[in-house]
């Protein structure tokens, strides 16, 4: 089994490059639509120095794991003007899309990527070090639960600004003053999940989809390493 240092060290990369890419896809799709602010506040970098939340990146998810609970995190949001897109309704619904969407596509990159080196070491008459095949493990599984988790049709998580846009107008002004309580929600759902550890919410709601994702994504990285095996 590998030791908790070295559990860390592989979560920590896996965690920012799923976080940072999620962030700059909202930027980049905010641009496409017409949205400059996250071009001209310089967040469009892959750099992860912009894009971390010492909190949210590091310690909270890096607690989690330590604790045994679900590993989850956030960095800086991305800026994002709703009036400056060309259609700031649909537009928005296209911006949230984009951050799970990015983490979905790096989850299947990961799986090819895993398949490819484990039917090499196959052929090659090798084993894969077992830091590796935890590596890609964890990378699937960050990637397929960050895109999931944001996709919750709650404030401020991604999935909230896709409801918006779904919903009809008369609705969507409501939730969206429902949205400035966002942060607030988002603090209350992580104290329940601390003061209430065996309801087992998030793992409850959240984890069945991951697992039937990754699943999918782990199915993908076999059938590739017989192929190539």
């Amino acid at each position: 089994m590998l030791d908790t240092l070295t559990l860390a060290l592989i979560l920590v990369p896996c965690l920012i490059v799923a976080i940072v890419f999620h962030e700059v896809a909202h930027g980049w799709t905010a641009l496409a639509l017409g949205d400059t602010t996250a071009r001209d506040k310089g967040r469009l970098s892959l750099n992860p120095i912009k894009h971390v939340d010492p909190v949210g990146t590091l310690l909270v998810p890096g607690a989690l794991a330590l604790l045994g609970g679900p590993i989850f995190g956030w960095a800086k949001p991305v800026p994002v003007v709703a009036k400056e897109l060309r259609n700031p309704r649909y537009g928005m619904m296209a911006v949230a899309a984009a951050g799970p969407g990015t983490n979905i596509v790096l989850s299947l990159i990961g799986a090819l990527v895993f398949g490819i080196v484990a039917g090499l070491a196959i052929n090659w008459g090798v084993a894969m070090p077992e830091w590796l095949v935890t590596a890609f493990s964890m990378f699937i599984v960050i990637n397929a639960f960050l895109a999931l988790f944001n996709l919750l049709p709650i404030p401020p998580f991604d999935g909230s600004h896709i409801v918006g846009g779904l919903l009809p107008r008369s609705w969507a002004a409501h939730w969206q003053r429902l949205q400035a309580l966002g942060m607030l929600m988002f603090l209350v759902l992580i104290a329940a999940t601390w003061a209430f550890p065996n309801a087992g919410w998030i793992e409850k709601t959240v984890y069945p989809p991951v697992q039937w994702l990754s699943g999918l994504f782990y199915s993908l990285a076999d059938s590739i390493a017989r192929f190539i095996a």
